[in-house]
């Protein structure tokens, strides 16, 4: 990424006049900053970006190259925490990202020191990213999707629109969630999430089949979760029986790892 200060601007950056942006800012080349948006001095955005009118990019922003802030996204805002007290912090968007209309992501605190939105992410219309999440590379939120604070959502998850998750929750690897979604546990990876209260509604096996998952990864993912959900075990027995009975293999070690890991516990089976 070739960060510049804007006082040196390259002639190909295409900056709007009526954009406010501060002299230190870092601003690569190749970036479209259309009218009234604004940009505070402790920024950095990366080469090929486009930030559209009446965005506004606060301090602690680090934007990689390649993405695309749309007319109204307000990014690097202090946190809506309570606890916060002003200490220097950053939102980090990686490369190739896109974040459409009006959504938010707030910055860190002290507790991890940064919001982390990863490569290839889509948040899309009124999404909102509060402090110290993580959202990791390929992951979608849809339209007014609201994260808590410290929420990890991991690779190629897809939240559907409308939908509220818990502070300190973890959506799994291509977890796919329901549009209006109330999230209060862990989502493990590669199932899909519905209902309410919030339940297992199976296997992602669509999502997993387009992203290149072979057959019989998904059928030993399936034969994981049918002990976990539709055996009568209780989570511990479940994956006593897991280790036992299925088959080394990568997709095993994720969901073991992920469930053992939980916090908040996963969520439920349908009774």
């Amino acid at each position: 990424m070739s960060i510049k200060n804007t006082r040196n601007l390259s002639k190909k950056n295409q900056i709007s006049k009526l954009a406010s942006i501060d002299r230190k800012a870092r601003i690569g080349s190749n970036v479209k900053i259309e009218p009234f948006a604004l940009i505070q001095a402790d920024v950095e955005i990366g080469d090929g970006c486009y930030i559209g009118s009446h965005a506004v990019i606060h301090n602690g922003a680090r934007i990689g190259s390649n993405c695309s802030i749309f007319p109204g996204a307000v990014i690097s805002t202090f946190p809506q925490d309570m606890k916060y007290s002003g200490e220097a912090t950053t939102a980090e968007i990686g490369n190739n990202t896109t974040i459409r209309e009006y959504a938010s992501v707030n910055k860190g605190t002290n507790h991890s020191g940064k919001t982390v939105v990863g490569n290839n992410v889509m948040l899309m219309a009124y999404s909102h990213v509060a402090h110290d999440c993580i959202i990791k590379d390929h992951a979608i939120l849809a339209n007014a999707v609201n994260l808590a604070g410290h929420i990890v959502i991991e690779e190629w998850a897809i939240i559907g629109g409308m939908s509220a998750i818990h502070q300190f929750c973890r959506i799994g690897k291509h977890a796919i969630l329901a549009g209006g979604s109330l999230v209060g546990k862990d989502v493990p990876p590669f199932t899909k999430a519905a209902f309410l209260p919030l339940k297992y509604a199976g296997v992602n096996s669509v999502g997993l089949k387009r992203r290149g998952y072979d057959q019989n990864s998904i059928h030993a993912i399936q034969d994981i979760y049918r002990l976990l959900y539709n055996s009568g075990l209780n989570v511990s027995q479940a994956v006593a029986r897991i280790e036992s009975d299925i088959p080394p293999g990568e997709e095993k070690d994720d969901i073991l790892r992920f469930i053992r890991s939980s916090e908040r516990g996963v969520m439920k089976g349908v009774a």
